[in-house]
């Protein structure tokens, strides 16, 4: 069905013809006595003809709909009652860029892999709602728990290493993940914790806050991302290093088994993934039946049929003008030096 946004505007539409009575009562009731004024108005009414006249109101009533918004309302669709409340915190600290990862036989770094992966997986999750933390030295809600998946996924693609900080505060992302879960009363209240390293930011102690996160019913899944072995040339040939010695699994496991969750080791994409089977195995909670109508706006319509007209109008005052130019200039008498 059509509908306008905001038909309130529409009341605009008389406004030039009000104008124009006062400007007419202005001039012909001697209260605006301004050389030039009352000849100006009798010429402007002289001039524009009734076809024109319509032509002008005809190009305001396009503008006023325009701006008041019309669109095109679809069908009303069902939402699914059933789904997960799933969070998701993902580690922005400078060691993410460390190229320890492989992406289709191609080295990327770790917040690449975990981008691409994660993004998937976002997209996938229909029913669920999805919320987005992104953190370093401090905690930020990047995107609250919706269903609006592309948007979310659209947050993390559009992230950037150092964004928030250089160090990690994994405290911080708990702390804020189960504060997003105190007003939902019927959830799942899953946390996804991606780190590459330890805690060593933020005031917030990361066991204190897996406590707290067990005595709210959260649970957390952590995940440690990261190569256990990178290969480097050097002065002296090659050498093998230990690109994931700063993450703290021992940390991470205790956070996932005081909150009743799991931990996994994220060395490449079939390890990442296979979390994501895990979460497909929790049970999905029953919402409250929910629907939406899409919305097409139709302004463009409107306000380019007023373009034209106006296009329309300034074509037909071309030769009104050039005529009465050539006139004024043919009776201008010639004047020569003697």
């Amino acid at each position: 069905m059509l509908s306008i946004a905001w038909p309130w505007l529409l009341i605009l539409l008389p406004l030039p013809l009000l104008l124009r009575r006062q400007q007419t009562a202005l001039v012909d009731g001697g209260r605006l006595q301004l050389p030039g004024i009352s000849q100006t108005v009798k010429a402007q009414h002289r001039t524009h003809s009734p076809r024109s006249r319509k032509s002008y109101w005809l190009m305001w009533c396009l503008l006023v709909l325009a701006i008041a918004r019309p669109q095109w309302l679809g069908e009303p669709i069902e939402l699914p009652s059933k789904g997960r409340d799933l969070m998701l915190a993902v580690d922005l600290s400078g060691s993410m860029q460390i190229e320890d990862m492989i992406i289709n036989g191609k080295t990327v770094d770790r917040f690449t892999l975990i981008q691409q992966v994660v993004s998937d997986f976002i997209e996938r999750r229909k029913g669920d709602r999805i919320g987005l933390i992104l953190f370093a030295d401090h905690a930020y809600l990047q995107a609250p728990l919706t269903q609006d998946r592309r948007s979310v996924a659209q947050f993390l693609r559009e992230a950037q290493i150092g964004l928030v900080g250089k160090q990690t505060a994994i405290g911080e992302a708990i702390a804020l993940g189960v504060k997003r879960f105190e007003q939902i009363d019927e959830s799942n209240r899953v946390l996804i914790l991606l780190t590459d390293g330890s805690n060593n930011a933020g005031n917030i102690d990361p066991d204190q806050a897996a406590d707290i996160a067990a005595h709210r019913q959260v649970t957390i899944y952590t995940v440690g991302v990261g190569a256990d072995v990178l290969e480097r040339r050097t002065l002296f040939g090659r050498e093998r290093v230990n690109p994931s010695m700063d993450l703290d699994e021992t940390q991470l496991q205790r956070i996932a088994e005081v909150t009743q969750g799991r931990y996994f080791r994220a060395r490449n994409t079939e390890e990442l993934n296979q979390i994501y089977q895990e979460i497909d195995k929790l049970e999905p909670v029953s919402r409250e039946q929910l629907s939406y109508r899409p919305q097409a706006d139709l302004f463009y319509w409107p306000l380019g049929l007023a373009l034209l007209t106006s296009l329309w109008i300034c074509l037909r005052q071309l030769p009104l003008f050039a005529s009465k130019q050539a006139l004024r200039k043919a009776l201008t008498p010639r004047t020569g030096k003697h």
